[in-house]
């Protein structure tokens, strides 16, 4: 494996995952084959022989047995996945790691690999011919897993050998393998142990996957219960006479779900993708309320007109263009079932709950909602409610295993008992039985045995009420996790933007806790604080966060953008002055600094990752210093640090200003990575620096560094003056690009008074020859060039731009 991601230490005695073979390379299978890769491991991906040539091998004369026409199926595929947004791999170049190839050829090969994972169509008949010629090459022992999302094991192994039963489970991941944390794990009846534990592991440890063990029950967990919600939400709906747009809103961010909300989920998903899995659950003879996944009128009458989605260009919504030509979004008219301009949605009940940043706070108000808001969550959580309590014991013996499987595979904040916490359980029951509903009658002996939670945490850790004992026990398999929200007792320090815990073993660890956890007051603050603490009484420093948007999304630019409309300079520079030297104190602590970045990194949040001894980042981090896109230039040492990282490249004979050119270029276009793999390819993360699979692991594993670097013999750095910088030379350069792109009206003016600033900057201002310099000498020129764009009327423009409506203009 590339040291590219760090690998765990070996999981379970004399089973190692070196080469994975995917059958079937569809959408799951080739983003399968993609996350595997991802993680170092070599994949053979595999599909069927195209009966006849299409026209175009035709033309060239070829023939069923040409390679081309054989492997013309899974190249296709392959292809689709490289070109999809967004992107399944960490890196392009991670492609390389996946072999091609088909099951008349190829399937030989299987022979040589540990794991074998089936993605083929959901027919047990195919499935069956499939395992029936696997068994022919596989070698006893091989892992082999089916990714089907309700099949039961049982009839998918049946005829099979016992090596391959006991050998045999269902690996269900979720669409995007890379995205969605949800993987669930279903035994067969006689799947071996030790293989589910191996599953159970490997799926947390190596993929970075929320691993939930499910019962062999239609739709496992995740889809019964999230199926039931989206059907059920729509039915409700229709019933209220709420437009498309309005559930959406009600369904979205503001319940801690995805933006897509309901209506806009099912048209990406893809309607007939839904219907299908609802027709099999609506067969369920035990389940007492199958009814609730008959079609609602409206997916009806979208199934006849085959409106199915984004597959199709319509279905919920339509996109279509406006006499201008702009792209215009329109929504379908649930009663007339023509399509109109998208509306914007405002409730009372939204409205009051705009200042509440905590989730759990404002669920409580969300469902005391006296307009149709309020009756929309009312009906539709009563009915979540019920129905997941009647689901135990049926597809699980535990409450927290339904509530890990709808958060990590619909990417909802909270689960169904979490949710029900948050309002209070007798409060739940009340409302549920407003409804003319009852809960399953353990939720009743839970409340009279004087248990009001479902939830609660003790000691750092959580537990959950389990229902046979009728007592808590701690929840498994998370005894590794730190998760801040379960470290009250542990708080050192607070103010309004941070909080400093103490995470035990000396290490502290300083959360932000701003909107997007923006850097301003509060946040320099706490950094000061955290450091002071750190140095004087504990061993070291984590700075990570919990949040599911941002680890930093930068600087608050509100004060920034009131001190230059007063032209407040000498405001603007102690400002600067004061982070600049807060990143410094970073670099410089006297004991070791860990940050820990994840999702949206960017501006001083990647400055700050910049300045710390180690960076322990989440794969998906989404790391860049983008200051120019309002007008400005990354000025807390990010253009200093990323000179000095450049001069570290330096080899002798090599282009110097060419490696110099992919920094200034990274900046000067605003570039984000797209994974923390390209971050380090862009230098953001050094090759030292670890990336983390399983963000649950990641402050965890930041303490595990802090430790690491204080057991060591932590030495306090001294400031550099080593920095190599090229003066004229590189500056000229620069200038000759830069005037090319203006002449080509690739940039505007003030993008080239932009670049042209970081140009001067990054080179080490105007010197006769390239020579070494300072970190203070670069902090300087830094501060210089931002104090003086700050005071430009068109970066004002672009500033105020992002503030109002979140996008900054292009002037």
């Amino acid at each position: 494996m590339e040291a590219t991601l760090e690998k765990p230490k070996t999981q379970t005695k004399n089973r190692l995952i070196r080469r994975v073979a995917v059958l079937g390379s569809g959408i799951m299978g080739s983003r399968i084959a993609a996350h595997f890769a991802n993680i170092g491991v070599d994949v053979l991906l595999l599909d069927i022989i195209p009966k006849e040539p299409n026209g175009a091998e035709l033309a060239k004369g070829l023939t069923t047995d040409s390679p081309a026409v054989r492997n013309r199926i899974v190249s296709d595929a392959f292809q689709t996945m490289l070109k999809a947004s967004p992107a399944s791999l960490y890196s392009p170049k991670f492609a390389q790691r996946i072999k091609l190839g088909n099951f008349e050829d190829n399937l030989k090969d299987i022979a040589g690999y540990d794991w074998v994972i089936e993605v083929v169509v959901e027919r047990l008949d195919i499935k069956r011919s499939i395992y029936e010629r696997v068994e022919q090459f596989r070698k006893p022992g091989t892992l082999i897993t089916s990714n089907t999302s309700g099949i039961p094991m049982q009839l998918l192994t049946e005829g099979r050998s016992e090596d391959f039963r006991r050998n045999f489970a269902g690996t269900h991941f979720f669409n995007p393998p890379r995205y969605l944390r949800l993987l669930e794990i279903i035994p067969g009846p006689e799947t071996d142990p030790a293989v589910v534990d191996f599953l159970m592991n490997y799926g947390d440890l190596y993929l970075g996957k929320t691993t939930v063990l499910c019962k062999d029950t239609p739709g496992f967990i995740a889809n019964r219960l999230g199926i039931q919600s989206l059907i059920q939400t729509i039915r409700v709906a229709e019933d209220m006479g709420l437009t498309v747009e309005e559930v959406d809103k009600l369904t979205g961010p503001v319940v801690g779900r995805p933006k897509s909300g309901t209506f806009r989920l099912s048209d990406v998903v893809g309607l007939d993708t839904t219907v299908n899995v609802a027709g099999n659950l609506a067969k369920m003879e035990h389940d007492e309320s199958r009814a609730s996944f008959e079609l609602p009128q409206s997916v009806q009458k979208l199934m006849e007109n085959k409106w199915l989605g984004d597959k199709t260009g319509q279905g919920y919504y339509k996109k279509t263009k406006d006499e201008k030509g702009q792209t215009q979004i329109l929504a379908l008219d649930l009663k007339t079932f023509d399509y109109k301009p998208s509306q914007k949605v405002r409730f009372t009940t939204l409205d009051s709950t705009k200042a509440i940043e905590n989730l759990k706070k404002r669920f409580p108000v969300l469902l005391a909602g006296q307009d149709k808001a309020g009756e929309f969550y009312r009906r539709t959580f009563a009915d979540g409610f019920r129905y997941a309590t009647n689901r135990i014991p049926e597809i699980s013996d535990e409450l927290y295993r339904i509530d890990a499987a709808i958060t990590a595979g619909f990417g909802w904040q909270l689960g169904l008992f979490e949710t029900w916490d948050a309002i209070g359980v007798r409060k739940g029951v009340e409302i549920i039985q407003a409804q003319g509903q009852q809960p399953a009658q353990w939720v009743y002996d839970m409340l009279e045995a004087g248990i009001d939670q479902f939830y609660k945490v003790e000691r750092g850790r959580r537990y959950y009420y389990d229902i046979p004992t009728k007592s808590y026990k701690a929840i498994p398999g998370v005894e590794e996790f730190i998760i801040l929200e379960n470290l009250s007792n542990n708080i050192v320090w607070k103010n309004a933007g941070t909080t400093v815990y103490d995470l035990g073993d000396g290490i502290l660890n300083l959360e932000f806790r701003t909107k997007m956890n923006t850097f301003g007051t509060e946040v320099s603050e706490g950094i000061t604080k955290a450091l002071n603490l750190a140095e004087k009484d504990f061993r070291g420093l984590v700075i990570g966060n919990d949040s599911t948007e941002a680890f930093s999304a930068g600087a608050n630019l509100a004060t920034l953008f009131m001190f230059a409309v007063e032209q407040e300079f000498d405001e603007i520079n102690l400002m600067i002055a004061q982070f600049q030297s807060r990143m410094m104190r970073l670099r410089y602590s006297s004991v070791p600094v860990v940050v820990a970045p994840h999702t949206l990194t960017l501006g001083g949040g990647c400055e700050a990752v910049l300045h710390a001894d180690r960076a322990v980042a989440h794969a998906e981090s989404y790391m860049g210093l983008v200051e120019v896109g309002v007008g400005l230039i990354p000025a807390g040492g990010g253009t200093k640090e990323m000179a000095a990282r450049a001069s570290d490249l330096y080899q002798t004979g090599d282009p110097e200003l060419n490696i110099l050119q992919n920094v200034f270029m990274n900046i000067a276009t605003a570039k984000v990575s797209t994974s923390a793999q390209e971050a380090r390819e862009m230098n953001y993360l050094r090759p030292t620096d670890q990336i983390v699979l399983n963000r649950s692991r990641l402050i965890a594993e930041a303490k595990q560094a802090a430790i690491e670097l204080a057991d060591n013999g932590y030495t306090q750095p001294k400031q550099r003056t080593d920095i190599k910088v090229q003066g004229k030379t590189g500056i000229a350069l620069f200038k000759a690009g830069l005037t090319a792109m203006r002449m080509g009206r690739y940039i505007s003016d003030h993008d080239m008074k932009i670049a042209d600033k970081l140009a001067y900057v990054i080179c080490g201002g105007d010197l006769s020859a390239p020579q070494l310099v300072s970190e203070p000498y670069l902090l300087d020129l830094e501060r210089e060039a931002f104090l003086s764009l700050s005071g430009e009327k068109k970066t004002l423009e672009r500033i105020q731009s992002l503030l109002a409506g979140g996008k900054p203009v292009r002037n």
